[in-house]
């Protein structure tokens, strides 16, 4: 008799991070409060970690679930909802056995012996649309394509055989003046290597610039930045040591006495090109832009004394770190100067994460910058906060206690609206009455509350990131939003 599937009662299946093993079609949400805005024609797609079955190991970290990616179509009004599994190739093979075979977040000495070899990405952190292709990513392999309106999983994408590196990021930046997708791999090579890879892909889908370089250490690259000339790296000091994964242990070890590093570089730049800047050690998971001005850089950051974002990451000597609340901070970089060290200065006192800024200004001097303000407890009863970062005036709306919000996405009113015209939707998670919603917000009156409600039948777990196409662009390889 096969082992029934039974979810242990611990903090990763639990509360917020109770699974929905479920997939859904409803055509014509219901929309319990206002109307969805005139013109609002496109497509959210969002993605995020689902496990089909408990970890085999029995406790893991919440980020380690397969890929559950959620679509909200809207047209003339309505919008209808779907959402799918990423059949990666860890997804089939568990469900074939019925059983999780996969073991801990990213380390495949902790497999089960007939998954040898096999991928252990889950394609649960973003999904984007570029050069006529819907991307599931995760950083730990390569994308995975799908269907932009059925989501079936079609396979593996290496960009024709051009991507040799072993993974991408699951953080690319378009450029929507250029149709331009800039993009990453850390541990290019293989887990615990320095190798770094960089890529230009033109709105085609086609690579045209590639460079490698050398990391200082095998450590965490989440998320960077681009400015219309330059591009950074942020390198944390949560570092991978094979030696540790041999012997079970946790893929990302943080080391407090080891500094941050950023890599600085041309955009078109090689190797040679690379500059280096140091400061404290610290984390942040995600930036919130960058621009270049003269010979300066800027990079807007939700940057963390210690250990913010991942706060399960033990400390190198087995001990954990208290959480630190994330503070959106400008680093500057001066590519004249003859010191490796950059300048910070504090933007927003309000601690947030999962920042997000009008699509169209990614990479430029911008004004309007939207994050999810924490609450006591973390994202329980996180408020959707707006700043203008030239009056310094914030607004919050809080989303109530008990309750949390997913990642923030901004929609232009227009494609020559002026930057911060448009709205902001989010999925608002109602844990104790087991729904939840999708909001839409002016994104100029954030704290008059959504101009729109649009009630799900279920709950959603948690999304990590994800994006809005306009329907006229799902149909073409032209810039999102130029």
């Amino acid at each position: 008799m096969g082992e029934p599937v039974r979810f242990p009662d611990v903090a990763v299946y639990t509360g917020f991070n109770q699974t929905v093993r479920a997939e859904t079609d409803v055509r014509d949400l219901e929309i319990t409060q206002g109307a969805i805005p005139d013109a609002f024609a496109g497509t959210l797609y969002r993605v995020g970690p689902d496990p089909r079955y408990p970890a085999h190991l029995g406790d893991d970290e919440w980020t380690n679930g397969d890929g559950h990616v959620v679509m909200f179509r809207f047209e003339d009004g309505h919008v209808d909802l779907k959402t799918r599994y990423v059949r990666t190739e860890r997804f089939l093979l568990e469900e074939k056995a019925r059983k999780s075979l996969f073991g801990r977040y990213r380390n495949t000495y902790t497999n089960d012996p007939s998954v040898a070899g096999a991928s252990n990405g889950t394609a649960n952190t973003n999904v984007i649309w570029h050069g006529g292709k819907l991307l599931a990513l995760k950083e730990d392999s390569l994308p995975i394509e799908l269907d932009p309106d059925t989501l079936a999983t079609k396979a593996s994408w290496n960009y024709d055989g051009r991507m040799t590196a072993r993974c991408m990021t699951a953080h690319p930046k378009l450029d929507t003046s250029t149709g331009e997708l800039l993009s990453f791999s850390f541990q290019a090579r293989g887990d615990g290597t320095t190798d770094f890879a960089y890529w230009v892909i033109d709105k085609h889908g086609k690579i045209t610039h590639e460079t490698w370089f050398q990391a200082p250490y095998p450590g965490w690259v989440h998320d960077f930045a681009i400015t219309e000339e330059h591009v950074v790296f942020p390198m944390t000091p949560m570092i991978t040591d094979l030696e540790v994964l041999k012997k079970g242990g946790p893929f990302y070890q943080y080391h407090p006495d080891k500094e941050y590093h950023f890599a600085v570089m041309p955009r078109h730049g090689t190797a040679a090109d690379v500059r280096w800047f140091r400061g404290p050690s610290g984390s942040a998971g995600h930036m919130v832009n960058a621009f270049t001005e003269g010979t300066k850089v800027h990079l807007d950051i939700c940057l963390a004394e210690g250990v913010a974002v991942l706060p399960f990451i033990p400390k190198v000597d087995g001990t954990f770190c208290d959480p630190v609340p994330p503070q959106i901070t400008r680093l500057t970089f001066d590519m004249k100067g003859n010191s490796d060290r950059y300048t910070k200065h504090l933007l927003v006192r309000r601690p947030g994460e999962m920042p997000q800024t009008d699509p169209r200004y990614q990479g430029r001097p911008y004004r309007h910058a939207y994050f999810l303000a924490l609450g006591p407890v973390g994202l329980d009863g996180a408020g959707l906060a707006h700043v203008d970062l030239t009056t310094s005036k914030e607004e919050v709306w809080d989303c109530g206690k008990g309750t949390t919000l997913h990642e923030p996405q901004f929609v232009p009113r227009r494609t020559d609206a002026a930057e911060g015209d448009g709205w902001i939707v989010v999925i608002h998670d109602r844990r104790p009455e087991g729904h939840a919603n999708l909001l839409i917000f002016d994104a100029q009156r954030v704290a008059a509350g959504p101009v729109a409600t649009i009630r799900l039948p279920m709950r959603v777990r948690c999304t990590f990131h994800g994006m809005w196409v306009p329907e006229s662009a799902l149909r073409t390889m032209e810039p999102q939003h130029a």
